[in-house]
């Protein structure tokens, strides 16, 4: 019988891909396969999704070529994973005894290429000393995730709809302009230490991203370090240029749980902030995660005196003057 041919269609989500199959893997078909997985790697993809909804078969030359990909995965810290198999393919992975290495749980089908971000199905708890600094913290269905320069490039425009999101219909709206968003995270990109955080269900919920700061770092600028060191009596601290978390219904514990991480990732003790004075929304919004405010600072860059706002790692009361 002749096998159909192989269309592969690939969809990238920051560090993730969704490459779907339709046809049959089989020996004219096998190399396409092979240089589309390989290419993922090459690209720094670290969670590659197979979707084989669409595929009829798959010889053993096909399966060699995605479990050799799954290892080589695996030396790069990264995961390979097939979704919905036909019966002759889960028949194949059962013979040879691949799939508990190839197939994740029934429950978590994969998302159509539409819906955003895949969930990961491994979870670890944020204290464990092990996980690395830009692994996946996944709890209450909420995962966090640290990206590179390089992911906060390629997702730019979602966090910029996501921060439009959060102050859409709200009084905050009128101190929201998505060019200076995007010029603000293209700035502070290029700091040195720069973090970018991102919180995820099946989209993006929230996100976190700012830069060190102080005696042990560059500084963010020396007046700002004057009157952070005087108001606070510490000198190293992180400025979270942003933090956003909307729409969700947990959007005040998503908020905590991103700063928090950020200021832990950035060994720092102090978040620092400087918001609008007549932002009275966004002041509140800090406040409910557990900043407080300094009042208006006189002296700084811009014209406005703006408010300073700080906030201490585990909600410890900051020592100020």
């Amino acid at each position: 019988m002749a096998l159909s041919p192989l269309d592969i269609h690939r969809r990238n989500r920051g560090e993730r891909a969704l490459v779907t199959l339709a046809g049959d893997i089989g020996p004219a078909t096998t190399p396409l396969l092979r240089a589309a997985v390989e290419q993922c790697l090459l690209d720094g993809v670290t969670e590659i999704d197979i979707d084989l909804t669409t595929v009829g078969s798959c010889d053993a030359r096909g399966l060699d070529v995605l479990l050799s990909a799954a290892r080589r995965a695996g030396r790069v810290h990264a995961r390979l994973r097939l979704h919905h198999p036909c019966p002759q393919i889960a028949r194949l992975l059962d013979a040879t005894g691949s799939t508990s290495l190839l197939l994740t749980a029934p429950v978590s089908p994969v998302p159509s290429v539409a819906s955003g971000d895949l969930v990961s199905t491994a979870a670890r708890a944020p204290e464990d000393p092990a996980r690395r600094p830009d692994q996946a913290v996944l709890r209450d269905g909420i995962r966090l995730r640290r990206l590179t320069r390089r992911q906060a490039e390629d997702m730019r425009e979602d966090i910029a709809d996501l921060a439009a999101e959060s102050v859409a219909g709200t009084v905050a709206e009128a101190y929201h302009d998505r060019g200076d968003f995007l010029h603000r995270l293209a700035v502070t990109a290029h700091r040195p230490g720069f973090a970018l955080l991102v919180a995820e269900t099946t989209v993006l919920v929230g996100c976190a991203f700012g830069f060190p700061a102080g005696s042990a770092g560059r500084p963010a600028g020396g007046t700002l370090q004057d009157v952070v060191q005087r108001l606070t009596s510490q000198a190293r601290f992180v400025v979270l240029t942003q933090v956003v978390a909307h729409p969700h219904a947990q959007h005040r514990d998503i908020a905590r749980r991103l700063q928090q991480r950020l200021l832990t990732d950035l060994h720092s003790s102090l978040g620092v902030t400087l918001l609008h004075p007549a932002d009275q929304a966004g002041q509140a919004a800090f406040s409910s995660w557990g900043w407080q405010n300094l009042g208006e600072v006189l002296g700084l860059h811009g014209a406005v005196a703006p408010c300073v706002l700080t906030l201490s790692a585990e909600g410890r009361p900051g020592a100020c003057r």
